[in-house]
């Protein structure tokens, strides 16, 4: 089982966007994924049709309650989901004194390991006790990112944070890859893709995810690309993407 962390400190950047498709692209293919949606405003959660009912995650970082029993299963085959919800804005409050709390989740997680073949987990934008909690349980760092150059600062400042984490909390966490979200046919999207590959080489996927009108919409529907309109540009994009992200996890 290995676990993902998708981040990115910018918003805007496709997170939620690439956690959620990337899950219905790798179920297409035959793998249980667990999306665990660490950002309080729930966008992800909202998107694959999460409902009031199990345990909340907050509870679970709280209240020691089991994280299996915050297991939500989806309608869509292959996907499971650990929703967030409106209590998660109080979780830093919660959990000021408790030394250590940035390892709680970790601690639960691996309690369910082999239960999916990959975790993903879509983080915050801000680095706070989810996010670092978030990091501290990945194997690896998935970093979304959007064809522009306000997006090359925001990576150098990513970087960094994985040093610092995995010099203090997970000493096994890397970054697994990025994937360019939002590109298009433009010279700009050109030189920055090209930029980023001189700065990290062969951890920029290959397949770029291009701007499209129907992967804007799915959300609205509460279905993942794939499914929504599973002839898109979006879902053909998703699709490379995972069969890359396959490739790399069994390299």
């Amino acid at each position: 089982m290995r676990t993902i962390a998708v981040t990115n400190q910018k918003g805007g950047s496709g997170k939620t966007t690439t956690t959620v498709n990337l899950a219905a692209a790798l179920a297409e293919s035959g793998k249980r994924t667990l999306v665990v949606d660490m950002d309080p405003q729930g966008s992800a959660s909202k998107w694959l049709g999460a409902k009031a009912s199990g345990t909340p995650l907050y509870d679970v970082l709280t209240e020691g309650e089991p994280l299996g029993t915050a297991v939500w299963a989806t309608e869509f085959e292959g996907i499971d989901l650990i929703p967030s919800t409106d209590s998660m804005t109080r979780l830093e409050k919660a959990l000021a004194n408790e030394v250590g709390a940035e390892t709680i989740f970790r601690s639960e997680l691996r309690k369910l390991e082999g239960e999916w073949d990959y975790v993903l987990l879509d983080c915050p934008p801000s680095l706070g006790l989810l996010a670092l909690s978030a990091l501290t349980a990945a194997d690896e760092v998935l970093v979304p990112v959007e064809a522009s150059v306000m997006a090359l600062q925001g990576l150098a400042s990513l970087t960094r944070t994985i040093q610092r984490v995995r010099d203090r909390l997970n000493p096994e966490l890397h970054l697994g890859g990025i994937v360019v979200c939002r590109s298009r046919n433009t010279n700009l999207s050109k030189e920055v893709i090209e930029r980023l590959r001189e700065r990290f080489g062969e951890s920029v996927y290959e397949t770029p995810v291009r701007n499209n009108v129907r992967l804007a919409e799915a959300p609205s529907f509460g279905e993942p690309i794939t499914v929504y309109d599973t002839g898109s540009i979006g879902a053909t994009d998703y699709r490379a993407v995972a069969a890359e992200f396959i490739g790399r996890q069994i390299n």
